[in-house]
C-alpha cells in the first residue's frame, strides 16, 4: 500500500504524538475517511484521504472508510463504488475495515431510547421552520419547544410510532435537551432523529426514520474505536455536540480535531455546486476533465503521484485559505518531466512541401523519447518531402525577436535537417496561407558531427503521409474568477473557453494505437492524456493536462530571490 508522503510535522501529529507519550489510547492510532455517498469526491477529499490514511500508515495504525449514508434521499450505489476507485486509484487501501453507518442504525435507534429514557431527548412537533425560528440567534437565546417537556412514556411511543412509519415526513423530529440559552448554537436542542420515508440503498425500506450526522457520526466512531476523529474546519462548533453525545451515552470516547479545508483557485468545491454543473449540463459529467473531482482529473491526465504531492505541500492548516491551482499544476509537470515521453504533435496544420527533397523518398530519423530519462528509449520517426507545422510557426510579416519560420529565414526541424522558406502560397479568395515551399539542407541532418550551422529557432513537424489524424481537447479554469464563491452566482463566471476541440490535429505515427490514459509531452504544447472514455485505436483523442509554463516554480524562483 502507498502511503503517501506525509509531512514529517503538523499539529495533528503533533497532537498525536502527545497521545502516545500519555499512553491516551493505549499507543493505538486509528482514523476514518467517512465520506456521504451523494456525489463524486473532489480533489478537497483527496486531501482528506491522504491525511487519514498517512496519518495512520506514518503511526503503525489503521484507517477505515466508512459510509456515511444517513441520507437516502441523495445517495446512490453509483457513488460507493466511485469512492472505493478514487481510493484505491488515489494508493490507499482499508484491507476489509469498510463500514457504513447504516452498520449500525439499530445500535443508534436504541443509543436514541437511551437518551429519552435518561430525560436527554424528546419528540418534537415543530416544523423545521418553527425550529429555526425558536432557536435564537448569535445574540439572543433561543425558547424552549411547547414539547419539551413531554414525559419520558410519552416521547418513547412517540418514537416508536415515529419508527412504525404512522408520521408523515417533516411532522415529528427526535431533539436533544441539552440548553436553549447556549451560546452555540448547535447546542440548543439540536435535532437527532427525523422522518423520511425514502428507500435505502443498502437497507430498503426497513426504516423510515434516519440519524443526523450530528448523532450518527460520534457513535460510529466509537462502535469503530477511532482514535482520532480529523474533519473540517466547518466542524469546530459541532465539537462540543460531538462531546456531548458520547458522553450522555457514556460510550468510548474519540477526540475530534479540525483541519482547514482545501480551497482552490479558479474552481468551486461545494458538492452541491458541482452537482448542479453537471445536472444543469455546464459539464459533460462528473468526470469532466474541467472538473475538480478525483475521476475528472483522472480522465484528464493527473497521476496519483502528482495529488499526493499537491497534499504534501499545501500541509496541513488551522485557518482556512486558497490555495492557487498553479501549485497543483505545477506537481503534475514535475511528476511527469520524466516519465512522459516527448513525441511531436502539429494542433493547427501548416503544410510545407520541401521541393529540392526526392520525391517518394522517406528517411528513418532517429528520435529519442526523453532526452532527461534516456531509459524511455527512442523510436524512429519518418521524414518526407511534405510535412505540417504549426500555423503559429510561421508569420509572413514577423515582428523582431521571432524566430520561427517567415519568408527567406531558416529554422531547424526538431531531429532532422534545417529548412528555408522560399515561397508563400496563399487561398485566392481569402488569402489566408495554404502551404510553404521550403528547402532543406542535406549536409545539416540532426546528429551529425561537426553540426554544420545553428540557427535560432528549432519546429516541430509530422511527415505528411505518415501522421496520425487526431482530436486534441485544449482544458483551461473552468471559472474566469479566482474564487467563484464569493460571486452572488458562481455560474456567472463560467469560463466560456474552458474547452477548445481541435479536431484535425496530426501527431507523429509512434503514437498510432496509443493506450487510452497513457501520457505524453507534446513537444513545444504541453502535457497531454489519451482520453479513456472517448479514445480509440481509430479516433485518437488527446485531453491537455497541463500547458509547459510552470507558473508556480516561477514565482517560487522570484520569492527565493528576494531573500
Amino acid at each position: 500500500m502507498s502511503t503517501g508522503s506525509l509531512q514529517s510535522s503538523n499539529f495533528i501529529q503533533n497532537i498525536i504524538n502527545e497521545d502516545m507519550k500519555t499512553n491516551k489510547y493505549g499507543g493505538r492510532v486509528h482514523t476514518r475517511f467517512p465520506p456521504e455517498p451523494n456525489g463524486y469526491l473532489h480533489i478537497g477529499h483527496a486531501k482528506s484521504i491522504c491525511l487519514n490514511f498517512g496519518l495512520a500508515a506514518k503511526n503503525g495504525g489503521l484507517c477505515n472508510l466508512r459510509f456515511d449514508d444517513t441520507n437516502p434521499a441523495k445517495e446512490d450505489e453509483e457513488y460507493v463504488e466511485s469512492i472505493k476507485e478514487d481510493v484505491k486509484w488515489l494508493g490507499f487501501d482499508w484491507d476489509g475495515r469498510l463500514f457504513y453507518a447504516s452498520d449500525y442504525f439499530e445500535k443508534m435507534y436504541q443509543y436514541a431510547v437511551q437518551l429519552i429514557k435518561a430525560g436527554k431527548a424528546y419528540v418534537c412537533d415543530l416544523s423545521a421552520e418553527e425550529i429555526r425560528e425558536y432557536r435564537g440567534t448569535l445574540t439572543e437565546p433561543g425558547r424552549e419547544s411547547p414539547y419539551r417537556n413531554r414525559s419520558v412514556e410519552e416521547n418513547l411511543e412517540l418514537f416508536e410510532r415515529m419508527k412504525a412509519g404512522e408520521f408523515p415526513d417533516g411532522s415529528r423530529v427526535l431533539r436533544a435537551k441539552i440548553d436553549m440559552a447556549s451560546g452555540n448554537l448547535n447546542m440548543r436542542d439540536p435535532v437527532l432523529y427525523r422522518i423520511m420515508h425514502a428507500t435505502h440503498h443498502r437497507t430498503g425500506d426497513k426504516w423510515c426514520i434516519y440519524p443526523m450526522y450530528d448523532f450518527a457520526h460520534p457513535i460510529s466512531d466509537s462502535i469503530e474505536g477511532i482514535t482520532h476523529s480529523i474533519c473540517t474546519l466547518e466542524f469546530e462548533d459541532h465539537r462540543p455536540l460531538y462531546d456531548w453525545v458520547l458522553d450522555a451515552l457514556g460510550i468510548y470516547h474519540p477526540q475530534q480535531i479540525e483541519f482547514a479545508r482545501l480551497n482552490l483557485s479558479y474552481t468551486v468545491m461545494s458538492k452541491r455546486k458541482l452537482r448542479e454543473l453537471v445536472e444543469q449540463g455546464y459539464v459533460s459529467g462528473w468526470d469532466d476533465p474541467r472538473m475538480p473531482t478525483i475521476c475528472g482529473l483522472r480522465r484528464r491526465g493527473y497521476t496519483p503521484e502528482a495529488i499526493r504531492r499537491f497534499c504534501d505541500l499545501i500541509g496541513v492548516a488551522k485557518s482556512n485559505s486558497i490555495v492557487d491551482i498553479a501549485l497543483l499544476e505545477h506537481c503534475i509537470r514535475e511528476d511527469l518531466n520524466l516519465k512522459a515521453p516527448r513525441v511531436m504533435a502539429v494542433l493547427r496544420p501548416l503544410r510545407v512541401v520541401i521541393e529540392n527533397y526526392p520525391e517518394g523518398q522517406v528517411e528513418e530519423l532517429d528520435a529519442v523519447y526523453n532526452q532527461e530519462n534516456p531509459a524511455l528509449g527512442s523510436r524512429k520517426v519518418p521524414f518526407s518531402r511534405e510535412l505540417y507545422i504549426e500555423q503559429d510557426d510561421f508569420l509572413e510579416n514577423p515582428p523582431g525577436k521571432f524566430f520561427r519560420l517567415a519568408p527567406g529565414r531558416e529554422v531547424r526541424l526538431k531531429h532532422a535537417y534545417i529548412i528555408k522558406c522560399e515561397r508563400v502560397i496563399k487561398d485566392e479568395r481569402t488569402g489566408r496561407v495554404i502551404e510553404l515551399r521550403c528547402t532543406y539542407d542535406p549536409a545539416t541532418r540532426s546528429g551529425s558531427s561537426p553540426e554544420v550551422r545553428k540557427v535560432k529557432g528549432t519546429l516541430h513537424w509530422v511527415s505528411a503521409a505518415h501522421a496520425v489524424r487526431a482530436e486534441v481537447r485544449l482544458y483551461d479554469h473552468l471559472f474566469t474568477k479566482e474564487n467563484p464563491d464569493e460571486e452572488e452566482d458562481f455560474k456567472a463566471c463560467l469560463n466560456p473557453h474552458s474547452l477548445e476541440r481541435l479536431t484535425s490535429c496530426l501527431v507523429e505515427p509512434s503514437l498510432a494505437g496509443a493506450a487510452p490514459g497513457s501520457r505524453y509531452q507534446f513537444l513545444r504544447h504541453g502535457y497531454f492524456c489519451t482520453d479513456p472514455v472517448d479514445s480509440t485505436g481509430e479516433a485518437l483523442v488527446f485531453n491537455r493536462i497541463v500547458p509547459l509554463k510552470d507558473t508556480w516554480a516561477k514565482i517560487q524562483k522570484a520569492e527565493q530571490g528576494k531573500k
